[in-house]
């Protein structure tokens, strides 16, 4: 699963035992030689999306990393583009990797929880990748009604969300037991990483996004797929901020 660059199994389970915070932090130098990183595979129909829904001003990547997600806004905001974290060790790599060049948007860093974002309604999109597992259910109401007090009247928020792995699958049982072992970690160890993938289900969340005052809208990103009946594997969810 890791690059001969990537974090070795004592690493890992240093950052196993932290807090999400000081893990990130500590797997911050090798986290792009992981499969924790969004692949490719993943940001570039995103980006297409994106340009079909653009241009836009502002763009803020939430829980950005070391910047995967940036990128992607690069390609599709012309004024600004943010990305905020938690992790200063991540948002290092991030500034440390990024490229300069007159003709993208001014970037800017923040260490800054995401369910309290030290903004005003300045973003007219954001977006996020592979972050939500973090966040525990009962706090997922709480981080929209943040996005939406960011986004200007109009602003939209959007991510990608993948099918659920086929009950019986080998992709249902590695979730299964990934969630399970996280659980015991956290019935024993302090203080907790949450990463709970398996708790992010998209029928609850555009629930969540609508009672936070978004319209929710679904595409389908055919690139990635689609499943046996025929459904995307991968679908966009583009949230706007009612005007």
């Amino acid at each position: 699963m890791f690059a001969p660059q990537g974090p070795t199994f004592r690493e890992l389970a240093v950052q196993a035992l932290s807090s999400v915070e000081r893990g990130y932090d500590l797997l911050a130098p090798k986290f792009d030689h992981t499969p924790f990183r969004t692949p490719d595979r993943v940001l570039t129909p995103v980006s297409r999306a994106l340009h079909g829904l653009g241009p836009f001003g502002s763009g803020l990547d939430l829980c950005c990393g070391t910047g995967a997600g940036m990128d992607v806004l690069r390609q599709v905001c012309r004024e600004r583009v943010t990305g905020v974290d938690i992790s200063a060790g991540m948002l290092s790599v991030g500034r440390t990797r990024e490229r300069v060049s007159a003709d993208v948007p001014r970037v800017e860093w923040v260490r800054a929880d995401a369910r309290a974002l030290p903004f005003g309604p300045v973003f007219d999109l954001a977006v996020s990748f592979g972050a939500f597992g973090h966040f525990l259910p009962r706090e997922r109401p709480g981080l929209f009604a943040q996005v939406h007090s960011v986004l200007r009247p109009g602003g939209r928020f959007v991510f990608p969300i993948g099918a659920p792995p086929r009950p019986g699958s080998a992709g249902y049982w590695t979730l299964l037991a990934f969630d399970a072992v996280m659980r015991v970690r956290n019935a024993l160890w302090r203080p907790d990483f949450v990463m709970y993938y398996r708790t992010f289900r998209l029928a609850e969340v555009r629930a969540e996004l609508i009672q936070a005052g978004f319209e929710v809208q679904l595409q389908a990103l055919p690139e990635l797929g689609r499943r046996p009946d025929g459904s995307p594997r991968c679908r966009l969810v583009v949230a706007t901020r009612a005007r």
